[in-house]
């Protein structure tokens, strides 16, 4: 049944594409990707210090919306971040590691209001690795993430409020998140994680229904630059102070046709990850290629 299920909400994820051939004049769409690189080298008689190094950060933006203009729409949002740190002497290290998706089909009910169903997936590309040194002082890593372990379903039933283009807000009050964690001795690596990201130990999924709230801004500020605001929580019904909150912020801003400098800040509350907030911070200069049918 498990096995069924995911291969439902798969079609559901990927069914945009069949979608979109049917109504091609209905679909709006914009796509950016962009790349970041980053290198140091010193001889060895450096009196100034440092090490030699080089990072590399990539990313893929997509939306497809579809809009009959009349009562239905379909909005698509993908995005994906990799990027990672080689220092001289130490190990790879991840700096992002990102997946996520999200597809909310709409009806209008009034000027400002919509009913709506959606399906999110989240997760990551790459093993997640803790570093350590031990008492000779020799960098040694553990796995505690990777993958589909943590990974996330989440289907939502209810109701979206749409005052303007740039911004909306769901109220999902009919929710059920899937928490996947497919390796069942991940949990050993990391006795810091609560209770296996939520997960019992020896299984490899749990599910909950809960209320879910997403609030999503997008808008240029200034000639540009652009920024992005996303506030994701859900409260399980079974355990309502237990909330997961997630907060997404980058702004974006355009030097050129092909040149671009971005910064981002991920703030995430997560009682099954960590009692404590977790916090990420990324800012790269780089190539970025993009295009937009929004206007």
């Amino acid at each position: 049944m498990k096995k069924k299920l995911l291969v439902l909400q798969l079609l559901m994820l990927f069914g945009i594409v069949l979608f979109a051939q049917d109504a091609p004049k209905k679909w709006t769409r914009s796509f950016q990707s962009g790349l970041n690189i980053n290198q140091a080298s010193f001889s060895s008689n450096w009196k100034g210090g440092g090490t030699n190094s080089v990072a590399l950060g990539s990313l893929l933006n997509a939306k497809a919306n579809y809009n009959d203009q009349k009562k239905m729409t379909w909005d698509n949002d993908l995005q994906l971040a990799y990027g990672f740190v080689q220092n001289q002497g130490e190990n790879l290290k991840k700096t992002t590691d990102k997946i996520y998706f999200d597809s909310k089909l709409g009806y209008k009910i009034s000027k400002q209001w919509n009913l709506f169903a959606s399906t999110n997936f989240t997760s990551q590309f790459d093993a997640g690795l803790k570093y350590a040194k031990d008492a000779q002082g020799v960098e040694y890593k553990s796995l505690i993430s990777k993958f589909m372990a943590p990974g996330y379903f989440t289907n939502s039933l209810g109701f979206e409020y749409k005052p303007v283009d740039y911004f909306w807000a769901r109220f999902g009050t009919g929710t059920l998140r899937q928490t996947f964690v497919v390796d069942t001795l991940l949990y050993k690596n990391d006795p810091s994680v609560a209770g296996n990201y939520g997960v019992e130990l020896g299984k490899k999924m749990k599910s909950e229904v809960a209320f879910q709230l997403i609030a999503n801004y997008d808008r240029d500020i200034l000639k540009n630059t652009n920024l992005k605001l996303r506030l994701m929580a859900l409260a399980p019904y079974e355990h309502l102070t237990t909330i997961t909150a997630r907060l997404d912020a980058s702004i974006t801003a355009k030097v050129n046709k092909y040149i671009s400098v971005n910064f981002a800040v991920a703030l995430l509350n997560d009682y099954y990850q960590d009692v404590d907030v977790q916090y990420s911070q990324t800012f790269g200069l780089g190539i970025m290629y993009s295009f937009s049918e929004f206007k």
